[in-house]
């Protein structure tokens, strides 16, 4: 705390200070920026490291702005019976992170005009054309308030008047994407991989090589194998569009930088998916505003984030839009018995240490 209380000061010194005639030479600014960049790197690895060994942590993290990398560090096994490191080009499977490109395949449909968020779900799906859950809209699958929890039961509540996540509604976007697009869900969202610029992404189904960390159960000392990874990933109960798309950390930061760089859709489709319509309580990480297949910080610093769990395989991707900051956690062990809330520590510990860390950069900057 001191170290950074210093660097502070000697910031704020560096922001303050005035010459009635600097030299030509001199770029206040840039000295300015590279110290700023240099105490980033400092603190991410000072306090992200402390994290690495207090857990034990077995599998990536980093830390980029825009392009440049603050932070990043691989540990332990993808393959623990054959002891294979971790390494950058190592495949995880990414849970429910996989909701945002869902959601992102939707909008894109609707900016083709095939859809409209507005659309009842029974337009487009047989499935839906009951008394239960005819009027259920596209908007309320996206942002979780259609009151839909497994597929072929009651609804929670009516619909658009509370909050309860499904994965099973987020399979059934993936089911409207693949009527109105008229290709299978597992090429829409290839197809979007290589518009984003994603080279090693992937699905439970498509999945090709022998890079992907293999899931686990337990601790790291006696791991047991999830089975028939990653194809179950694209069974009944998960399902490819609420959870089965694989990814690399690095594949994870291209996307975020085109997804909000405005690449993958128009402004005002971008707004709309980023857009507060829903409030979510997380067991884990709080109180937090839903937008669509995405989640965010109700106060300061603003942030876009989701979390992702399959047996395994706890992840974690966010995205700091005012210092354009990727934070993508991904692991592939997870010891169930203590519950997922100690299998989410070292995640909510890192989400504070970067959300303070925006805070203090956003404050020195309002101030100069």
């Amino acid at each position: 705390m001191i170290k950074k209380i210093t660097l502070l000061f000697f910031l704020y010194f560096l922001f303050s200070c005035k010459t009635e005639n600097p030299p030509i030479t001199v770029n206040r600014y840039a000295i300015i920026d590279s110290t700023i960049t240099a105490f980033q790197k400092t603190l991410l690895e000072q306090q992200i490291d402390s994290v690495f060994k207090k857990y034990q942590f077995n599998g990536s993290i980093a830390v980029f702005k825009d392009s440049l990398q603050l932070y990043r560090k691989d540990n332990g096994f993808s393959d623990f019976k054959n002891k294979v490191n971790i390494d950058s080009s190592t495949v995880f499977a990414i849970g429910s992170v996989s909701k945002q490109f869902t959601a992102a395949l939707v909008l894109l449909q609707m900016e083709q005009g095939k859809l409209n968020v507005t659309d009842k779900a029974s337009k487009y799906l047989k499935t839906f054309q009951n008394k239960e859950y005819e009027n259920i809209t596209i908007h309320q699958l996206l942002n979780h308030t259609s009151g839909l929890n497994t597929f072929g039961g009651k609804l929670m509540f009516k619909s658009g008047s509370d909050f309860f996540y499904s994965n099973d509604g987020f399979n059934a976007l993936g089911q409207i994407v693949a009527a109105v697009s008229g290709k299978s869900f597992d090429d829409n969202v290839l197809e979007l991989f290589k518009k984003a610029g994603m080279k090693h992404s992937s699905t439970g189904t498509v999945f090709e090589g022998n890079n992907f960390a293999s899931a686990y159960l337990g601790t790291t000392t006696k791991p047991e194998v999830v089975p028939n990874m990653p194809e179950r990933l694209a069974g009944k109960d998960i399902g490819t569009p609420a959870g089965g798309i694989l990814s690399t950390i690095e594949d994870l930061h291209i996307w975020n930088n085109a997804l909000y760089g405005g690449k993958i859709l128009q402004p005002e489709t971008l707004k709309q998916f980023t857009a507060k319509s829903a409030e979510r309580r997380h067991a884990i990480f709080g109180k937090m505003g839903y937008g669509y297949g995405i989640m965010m910080n109700t106060g300061q610093p603003e942030s876009y984030f989701h979390s992702g769990y399959i047996k395994g395989s706890p992840s974690l991707n966010i995205y700091y839009p005012q210092t354009k900051t990727s934070v993508i956690i991904l692991s592939n062990i997870a010891d169930e018995e203590k519950g997922k809330s100690s299998t989410f520590r070292p995640h909510v510990e890192i989400k504070k240490i970067t959300d303070n860390l925006e805070n203090t950069l956003l404050q020195l900057k309002a101030k100069h």
